[in-house]
Formats: structure tokens, sequence, C-alpha cells
């Protein structure tokens, strides 16, 4: 995929696509965006929210970043882009469900296992690994053989879900909402392979097919 490629397809979109969401998008400019999901996932270029799921412009609230990790509450004037748009969406957006979605083969949950260099190259990729810290930690405590490598990432990406919805209701206004039922939180995993979605079912501690 080049420059050109995206040129290209921007004029393709514009002559054949636009036109079906023209009205949609004319409505969404006048009276503003008003989506009841916040979906949360990786900025892995494999993992194509809008695609997997058939949405439409406005129908989702998007943050994507490395591994879907989400960072637990700081009260502090630090620059906190993940969680600024988690708090726009609860408290400005009052979007009605939070999905964080991960996905098989993900880099981040790869590389918790790997040794990350030193230097400045990748100084906040290593502090943003941190997040998934947990997830192996709890993962190497279930699986004592550790020689299948790919049931240990398997097993990583399904239980970071876990902990990344942990570190969600650390938000107040999350918890708040969550607690007087008017905003659900989902733990969702795509596989890539085969492009089917797990969600995490609380009450079996498990993933099961969401259709």
């Amino acid at each position: 995929m080049k420059i050109d490629d995206l040129i290209k397809g921007n004029k393709k979109f514009r002559e054949v696509r636009f036109p079906k969401y023209k009205e949609d998008l004319k409505a969404l400019v006048e009276n503003g965006q008003s989506p009841e999901i916040l979906f949360i996932g990786c900025s892995d270029s494999r993992v194509t929210p809008d695609l997997v799921l058939d949405t439409k412009p406005g129908d989702m609230f998007i943050l994507r970043n490395v591994g879907n990790f989400v960072p637990p509450f700081k009260s502090n004037t630090d620059f906190h882009g993940s969680s600024a748009v988690i708090e726009y969406a609860v408290s400005i957006l009052n979007v009605k469900h939070i999905i964080i979605c991960g996905h098989s083969h993900c880099g981040a949950c790869k590389s918790l296992y790997e040794e990350i260099p030193e230097g400045d190259a990748l100084i906040h990729v290593k502090s943003w690994l941190e997040l998934g810290k947990k997830a192996k930690e709890y993962t190497l405590l279930a699986i004592p053989d550790r020689s299948d490598k790919e049931l240990l990432y398997r097993t990583t990406e399904k239980i970071s879900i876990v902990h990344q919805l942990e570190n969600l209701i650390t938000f107040p206004e999350v918890s708040k909402k969550v607690e007087e039922g008017t905003l659900s939180i989902h733990g969702w995993y795509y596989d890539i392979e085969d492009g089917s979605i797990e969600y995490y079912d609380g009450e079996i501690c498990g993933f099961i097919a969401l259709v």
C-alpha cells in the first residue's frame, strides 16, 4: 500500500461509497454525534472495527492504541490521551456501552515476553507495555509449561482484556455509571484468522462465542 493507493482510494470512496452515507453524514454534521458505543481496540493494522462490525459513520466512538490497553485512572494534569478519550465518551457523549476488544496474534502481548531495547527509540512503548504486566503474570501462573508459545500468547491476549476491564472501572465516572446501570462494559476477543468474536462472561470467568 502506497500513498498513491490511498489517494485513489479516497477518490473511489467519494464516487462509490460516500453517496450511500451522504444523508447520514449531513445529519451528523447538523445534529452532532451521539454514538452509544465506545470501542477500545488495538492499533494493529489487521484490526478494522468498522469492517469487522459492519458499522456506519456515527455508530461508534473509537479509541485505538498499542495492545488495546487501558491505563488506570490518575488524577493529575499529565498528558493522558487514552484516558481523555474515555472521559469524553463517558461524560460528554454519554455512551451506553464500552467494548474493550483484544485480538489474536497481538504484537503487544507477544512483546511482553521479549526484551525491549534500552534507549529513547522505544522509551514510551516500553513504559506502555507495563500495562500488560499483570496479564503476563496471571498467564504464567495458569500455564506452568511454557513450551507452547502460541498457547501462552493466546492466553495472555484474553487475560489482558480482563485486566484492562479492571483498569477501566478505576475511572470514577465509569464506576459510577456502571453501578447506576446506565453504562455496560464488555470484553471482546477478535480472532483475525476467522473473523469470529468471543465475549468475556464474568460468571464463568471465560470467553464465549458472541453469536
